[in-house]
């Protein structure tokens, strides 16, 4: 029987679905509290260690080859276990590698313990977006993007405070803040593992959510690999983007409290209301941005120009940080860097939206991992070029220019590679 259209479906009762958002967002706080811990320590470290630029540099830069092999595999992989078993896995793995950085104190080490870490954190994204386009139909997948992805700024405001608290506040030692840190990881895969179903499966979904859920036509038989999906240049859009912006981001969860330190002497006693300024904007930009595209769906815009539309009035917004290094005062440099960072959150908002806006869900997971490679590289040239020219100029100017000419860019390439926003046959065999 012929599925019906979504405007069809009325407007349900049940919210499951939103509290599957939830879980999601508290996964996403969780990855980023992990990663970003050694950068709010690195000032610190680097007095005790002996740290260089270039050595940080090589943590920074080698964890983002790892993660971006690790997404290729997730990619791949979800496509064929599911955001269940994904994420458990992914988790698992990253919680190992969290735990494990206690037991360094070199760069070298650090690499080295941060690989699992890194591995396990790049199946945050693809699972995420799988169980997004699992339970949530277009209208609302930006908004439901938008909120689980603004759990990276609520983990960049959150991680400054609890290690300055545990470290400073409580006077422990810097390798607690990795163990309380970690232990949370436990509980959420404990909650994952029990309340986690797809729609069809879950005994607490009520019978309209779930029409409401599957009220667009099934897609979702077949499977794919990574050169059926390379065919089009709808995927190349999609990479091209995460490679243009996602170093911003990258670079700036990883330097930024160092960069507080050098311009203006902030340390981890006194940089945490800065990050929390930053992130906050960062979160209103990410909710913002989803929630923008997605009015302008049900004003009864056509897909591809509303997220371009999007992404454009987001672009614009990041230009001032071009100016953040000029600032005497450093609330002002926080306002252009927080616009800047709102605007790469609503900007990749909606450029996460593609794969479920553009591909059969089959190719979903596999089209998300070559972009999270595409804009790991691009994250692995920015942070090992920011360590040397640090080194080298002690400057951080040059990379703030770059930053407030990515998005423009980066919405140039993707325009002219996807100018028609168009749904996207791709090949497959029998699952």
């Amino acid at each position: 029987m012929a599925t019906a259209p979504q405007s069809a479906a009325p407007r349900p009762h049940g919210r499951i679905r939103w509290v599957i958002c939830a879980l999601l967002f508290a996964a996403v706080v969780l990855s980023y509290v992990d990663r970003l811990v050694l950068g709010v320590l690195k000032p610190q470290l680097e007095t005790l260690y002996g740290w260089t630029n270039s050595g940080y540099g090589d943590i920074s830069g080698y964890f983002q080859v790892c993660y971006g092999i690790g997404f290729l595999a997730f990619g791949w992989l979800i496509d064929r276990i599911g955001p269940r078993a994904g994420y458990l896995l992914a988790m698992g793995t990253w919680t190992l590698g969290h735990f494990a950085q206690v037991l360094v104190t070199s760069t070298t080490g650090f690499v080295i313990a941060r690989i699992p870490l890194a591995l396990g954190e790049a199946g945050t994204f693809p699972s995420a977006l799988a169980a997004a386009s699992q339970w949530f139909p277009k209208k609302e997948r930006a908004l439901a993007i938008g909120i689980f992805n603004a759990g990276a700024n609520v983990g960049a405001i959150v991680t400054p405070l609890l290690v300055s608290f545990i470290v400073v506040g409580l006077a422990f030692d810097w390798r607690w803040a990795f163990i309380v840190t970690g232990l949370f990881n436990l509980v959420w895969l404990f909650a994952w593992w029990r309340f986690y179903r797809n729609p069809a499966q879950h005994p607490k979904v009520t019978a309209e959510e779930r029409a409401w859920i599957e009220a667009e036509p099934a897609d979702d038989v077949g499977r794919t690999g990574f050169l059926n999906v390379l065919r089009h240049r709808e995927a190349w859009a999609y990479m091209a983007g995460r490679f243009l912006i996602d170093p911003v981001w990258w670079t700036f969860l990883f330097w930024l409290p160092d960069f507080f330190n050098k311009q203006y002497g902030y340390d981890l006693k006194n940089f945490g209301p800065p990050l929390v300024a930053i992130y906050i904007l960062a979160d209103v930009g990410a909710i913002l941005g989803g929630w923008y595209s997605s009015h302008l769906l049900k004003k009864g815009m056509a897909t591809g120009r509303a997220r371009k539309q999007a992404m454009f009035v987001c672009a614009l917004f990041a230009v001032p940080v071009m100016f953040a290094i000029e600032a005497d005062n450093i609330w002002i440099a926080v306002l252009c860097i927080g616009l800047a960072c709102a605007a790469h959150q609503g900007f990749s908002t909606n450029l996460f939206a593609l794969p479920g806006d553009q591909f059969p869900r089959f190719a979903q997971g596999t089209l998300i991992g070559l972009g999270g490679f595409a804009g790991a590289c691009g994250g692995f040239i920015a942070s090992k070029s920011l360590g040397l020219l640090l080194d080298r100029i002690g400057s951080y100017e040059p990379f703030f220019i770059a930053c407030g000419m990515a998005y423009l860019v980066a919405l140039g390439v993707f325009h002219l590679l996807n100018p028609h926003y168009a749904a996207v046959k791709v090949a497959s065999r029998p699952a």
